[in-house]
Protein backbone atom coordinates (compact mmCIF):
# COMPACT_ATOMS: atom_id res chain seq x y z
CA UNK A 1 0.00 0.00 0.00
CA UNK A 2 1.34 3.43 -0.89
CA UNK A 3 1.54 6.31 1.54
CA UNK A 4 -0.89 8.58 -0.28
CA UNK A 5 -3.37 5.90 -1.35
CA UNK A 6 -6.93 6.33 -0.05
CA UNK A 7 -8.18 3.69 2.37
CA UNK A 8 -11.08 1.51 1.46
CA UNK A 9 -13.94 1.34 3.99
CA UNK A 10 -14.15 -1.86 5.98
CA UNK A 11 -17.49 -3.50 5.26
CA UNK A 12 -17.29 -6.20 7.94
CA UNK A 13 -18.41 -5.71 11.53
CA UNK A 14 -16.43 -7.43 14.24
CA UNK A 15 -19.05 -8.92 16.60
CA UNK A 16 -16.59 -10.56 18.99
CA UNK A 17 -16.53 -7.63 21.49
CA UNK A 18 -20.33 -7.47 21.39
CA UNK A 19 -20.63 -11.17 22.17
CA UNK A 20 -18.14 -10.80 25.03
CA UNK A 21 -20.13 -7.96 26.61
CA UNK A 22 -23.43 -9.83 26.23
CA UNK A 23 -22.00 -12.95 27.85
CA UNK A 24 -20.60 -10.97 30.78
CA UNK A 25 -23.97 -9.27 31.32
CA UNK A 26 -25.73 -12.63 31.14
CA UNK A 27 -23.43 -14.06 33.81
CA UNK A 28 -23.97 -11.01 36.05
CA UNK A 29 -27.76 -11.33 35.79
CA UNK A 30 -27.64 -15.07 36.43
CA UNK A 31 -25.57 -14.57 39.58
CA UNK A 32 -27.63 -11.67 40.99
CA UNK A 33 -31.13 -13.00 40.19
CA UNK A 34 -31.38 -15.33 43.23
CA UNK A 35 -30.57 -12.43 45.57
CA UNK A 36 -33.43 -10.33 44.22
CA UNK A 37 -36.13 -12.84 45.17
CA UNK A 38 -38.03 -13.06 48.44
CA UNK A 39 -37.36 -11.58 51.83
CA UNK A 40 -38.44 -8.34 53.43
CA UNK A 41 -36.91 -5.11 52.27
CA UNK A 42 -35.66 -3.21 55.28
CA UNK A 43 -33.92 0.12 55.21
CA UNK A 44 -31.46 -0.36 58.07
CA UNK A 45 -30.06 2.73 59.78
CA UNK A 46 -26.55 3.72 58.82
CA UNK A 47 -23.80 3.75 61.40
CA UNK A 48 -23.12 7.31 62.49
CA UNK A 49 -20.76 8.74 65.05
CA UNK A 50 -23.45 10.99 66.54
CA UNK A 51 -26.19 8.36 66.49
CA UNK A 52 -29.45 8.19 64.60
CA UNK A 53 -31.86 11.14 64.67
CA UNK A 54 -35.29 9.58 65.13
CA UNK A 55 -37.15 12.84 65.82
CA UNK A 56 -38.38 13.22 62.23
CA UNK A 57 -39.82 9.69 62.05
CA UNK A 58 -42.38 7.60 63.86
CA UNK A 59 -40.99 5.32 66.58
CA UNK A 60 -42.64 1.93 67.15
CA UNK A 61 -41.56 0.41 70.49
CA UNK A 62 -41.96 -3.21 71.56
CA UNK A 63 -41.37 -3.92 75.23
CA UNK A 64 -40.24 -7.20 76.77
CA UNK A 65 -43.82 -7.97 77.85
CA UNK A 66 -44.85 -7.69 74.14
CA UNK A 67 -46.77 -4.44 74.48
CA UNK A 68 -46.53 -2.27 71.37
CA UNK A 69 -46.42 1.51 71.37
CA UNK A 70 -46.93 3.68 68.29
CA UNK A 71 -45.24 6.95 69.12
CA UNK A 72 -45.99 7.55 72.81
CA UNK A 73 -49.28 5.68 73.02
CA UNK A 74 -49.62 1.96 73.76
CA UNK A 75 -51.95 0.22 71.31
CA UNK A 76 -53.34 -3.32 71.28
CA UNK A 77 -52.13 -5.53 68.42
CA UNK A 78 -55.65 -5.64 66.98
CA UNK A 79 -55.55 -1.83 66.42
CA UNK A 80 -51.92 -1.70 65.22
CA UNK A 81 -52.65 -0.95 61.53
CA UNK A 82 -55.23 1.75 62.33
CA UNK A 83 -52.78 3.38 64.77
CA UNK A 84 -50.13 3.39 62.02
CA UNK A 85 -52.56 5.00 59.59
CA UNK A 86 -53.61 7.69 62.04
CA UNK A 87 -49.95 8.46 62.86
CA UNK A 88 -49.12 8.91 59.16
CA UNK A 89 -46.60 6.05 58.98
CA UNK A 90 -46.87 5.75 55.19
CA UNK A 91 -45.64 9.33 54.67
CA UNK A 92 -42.57 9.36 56.91
CA UNK A 93 -39.80 7.04 58.08
CA UNK A 94 -40.62 4.47 60.74
CA UNK A 95 -38.11 3.27 63.34
CA UNK A 96 -38.65 -0.02 65.17
CA UNK A 97 -37.22 -0.33 68.68
CA UNK A 98 -37.62 -3.75 70.26
CA UNK A 99 -36.36 -5.30 73.46
CA UNK A 100 -33.88 -8.10 72.81
CA UNK A 101 -36.12 -10.55 74.71
CA UNK A 102 -39.01 -10.12 72.23
CA UNK A 103 -39.36 -13.24 70.05
CA UNK A 104 -38.16 -12.92 66.49
CA UNK A 105 -41.51 -14.14 65.15
CA UNK A 106 -43.34 -11.18 66.67
CA UNK A 107 -40.87 -8.72 65.11
CA UNK A 108 -41.33 -10.33 61.68
CA UNK A 109 -45.12 -10.18 62.10
CA UNK A 110 -44.97 -6.47 62.99
CA UNK A 111 -42.72 -5.72 60.01
CA UNK A 112 -45.13 -7.57 57.72
CA UNK A 113 -48.10 -5.64 59.09
CA UNK A 114 -46.21 -2.36 58.65
CA UNK A 115 -45.47 -3.22 55.01
CA UNK A 116 -49.14 -4.00 54.39
CA UNK A 117 -50.02 -0.63 55.94
CA UNK A 118 -47.87 1.18 53.37
CA UNK A 119 -44.66 1.83 55.34
CA UNK A 120 -41.94 2.43 52.75
CA UNK A 121 -38.97 3.37 54.94
CA UNK A 122 -38.27 1.17 57.96
CA UNK A 123 -35.22 1.37 60.21
CA UNK A 124 -34.24 -0.89 63.09
CA UNK A 125 -32.90 0.99 66.10
CA UNK A 126 -30.08 -0.65 68.05
CA UNK A 127 -27.61 0.36 70.72
CA UNK A 128 -23.89 0.24 70.05
CA UNK A 129 -21.97 -2.42 72.01
CA UNK A 130 -20.10 -1.19 75.08
CA UNK A 131 -16.58 0.00 74.36
CA UNK A 132 -13.76 -2.18 75.53
CA UNK A 133 -10.63 -0.56 76.87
Amino acid sequence: MKLGAPRMPLSEINVTPLVDVVLVLLIIFMVTAPFLQGGLEIDLPKIASRGLDVREGLVISVRADRTVAVGNSVVPLSDFESALASAGAARRPVFLKADQRVPYGMIVELISRMRRSGVASLGLVTEPPPRTR
